[in-house]
């Protein structure tokens, strides 16, 4: 019916039936029966020593009863098994951290490894389109293992070669309905593989009362709060400048306060000074005593206060120069940490242009030469936009509290916050949900960290006033 046609004559064959495709039948190979069955073999041998080695303890437990039944007959076994469950409940009554740690975060872990992810894992992936069909095939991202913290699942992924973070920071949310979280944040560990976090629970639901103050004067970094996965919040402020960032009720005075809390020993031991700029005249005004003749609230005085700040740091710059690059507190020359609540008031929203320029200019010097000498900036703002505060790019270390957009979150802390997980817009308006709950970039890893400060109220606030009074008085 049909012949061969030679060179380019197929390209004038002309079709008197409408609609009529030309279709080419590929040709099929024929896969040899053994070869196939050789292939399923190995993959269900690898299959079993993975999960062998993944999960050791859920593999065993599975295991142990059948092989024991086989082998001496049911009522053996279960004489046999009947003293681990036994111990296995004295061991969770003894020494319960020790048996979540090594048994129940191993049994979660493989359960939500066989039951979530890997049952949904390839309609979740096609969906949300960070998987591929081809050709009747499924190109899928590898799933790796999962590891159950007390709060979250850690879920390591091989991604599709091609494929980039930001393919899967897009897709967040996509993960996280898919697989029944309530949120989703993806790091990078190394090229071609990234871990998923998905929170079970929110262990900073609960306000943090304010913490007790440090035995030992320290300069840094300060206990502030608490990390999302348990461990402290530790805030660096000495070698470094912090912008705290969030809106009316936000907690940015709970950052403040617990930070100030931490330096007070090593106020009183003369290794710190605390300068307090304070426009509102609400914020920082409660603990006056502690700051003594370095307050300032009118913009005429935060202006002076600040040029003085600068003049101390030339002179330090002028000290020790080709002696040292790296300051180190002593009584001559304590860290000099700079408060200023509110910064946009004195920034943008001050009417006197000469004291605006006075001041944006003092707080330029102040975040770019500091740091060496042993001076740093810690400033709070509610607005980040670029025409409110244009040094924020000079905070190495950067904090956003609950912000009104989510464009703002990026202005705050950085490109591709908010993709990796930041979502610092969807932070609960309600003081006992959402209040000092925000997210840390710190200038050394661009993956956010969510925190919770510790709220320090005015009670707290008027008992260290008192007793920092005392102190020095005593002195």
């Amino acid at each position: 019916m049909f012949k061969r046609l030679p060179g380019d004559e197929a390209r004038n064959l002309v079709t008197t039936t409408p609609d009529t495709a030309v279709v080419f039948r590929p040709a099929v190979v024929q896969t040899p029966a053994i070869l196939t069955l050789i292939i399923f073999t190995w993959r269900v041998l690898t299959g079993c020593v993975r999960l062998v080695w993944r999960h050791p303890v859920a593999t065993l437990i599975t295991i142990t009863p059948g092989a024991l039944t086989l082998a001496c007959g049911w009522r053996t076994a279960l004489l046999l098994l009947t003293p681990v469950p036994t111990g296995l409940l004295a061991w969770a009554i003894t020494d319960r951290q020790s048996f979540t740690r090594l048994v129940a975060l191993r049994l979660l872990a493989w359960w939500r490894l066989t039951w979530i992810y890997r049952r949904h894992w390839q309609p979740v992936m096609i969906v949300s389109g960070l998987g591929r069909h081809l050709w009747g095939r499924d190109y899928l991202p590898r799933l790796g293992k999962v590891t159950c913290t007390a709060w979250a699942d850690l879920v390591t992924v091989r991604m599709l070669k091609g494929q980039s973070l930001k393919d899967w920071a897009d897709r967040l949310d996509h993960l996280a309905q898919g697989f029944g979280a309530a949120s989703c944040r993806v790091t990078l560990t190394k090229g071609g593989h990234l871990m998923l976090t998905f929170p079970r629970t929110d262990p900073l639901a609960v306000p943090l009362a304010a913490l007790p103050l440090p035995e030992t004067p320290t300069v840094g970094p300060v206990e502030v709060g608490k990390q999302e996965d348990g461990r402290p919040w530790l805030l660096k402020v000495h070698g470094t400048h912090v912008l705290v960032a969030g809106a009316t009720g936000a907690g940015k005075g709970s950052v403040i306060w617990s930070t100030i809390r931490g330096l007070l020993p090593a106020v009183r031991a003369g290794l710190v000074e605390i300068w307090a700029l304070d426009p509102k005249l609400m914020e920082l005004s409660f603990g006056r005593a502690l700051f003594g003749d370095r307050y300032a609230a009118t913009p005429e005085d935060c202006a002076d206060l600040l040029e003085q700040a600068v003049t101390v740091m030339q002179k330090r710059a002028a000290r020790f120069a080709g002696l040292q690059r790296s300051h180190t507190p002593t009584v001559e020359d304590p860290f000099v940490l700079v408060v200023v609540d509110e910064v946009a008031f004195l920034t943008a929203y001050q009417a006197d242009r000469q004291l605006k320029q006075r001041i944006s200019a003092a707080l330029a010097t102040l975040t770019t030469q500091g740091r060496a000498v042993g001076i740093g900036v810690m400033a709070a703002l509610q607005d980040p936009r670029k025409e409110v505060m244009n040094i924020r790019n000079l905070f190495p270390d950067k904090i956003a509290l609950r912000l009104d957009e989510s464009e703002q979150v990026d202005m705050v802390l950085g490109d591709g916050a908010r993709q990796r997980g930041a979502l610092a817009d969807h932070i609960s308006p309600v003081p006992e949900l959402g209040a000092g709950v925000g997210f840390v970039r710190l200038e050394a890893s661009p993956d956010p960290i969510r925190v919770r400060a510790a709220y320090v109220c005015d009670t707290d606030i008027r008992d260290m006033a008192a007793t920092f009074a005392a102190g020095k008085d005593a002195a």
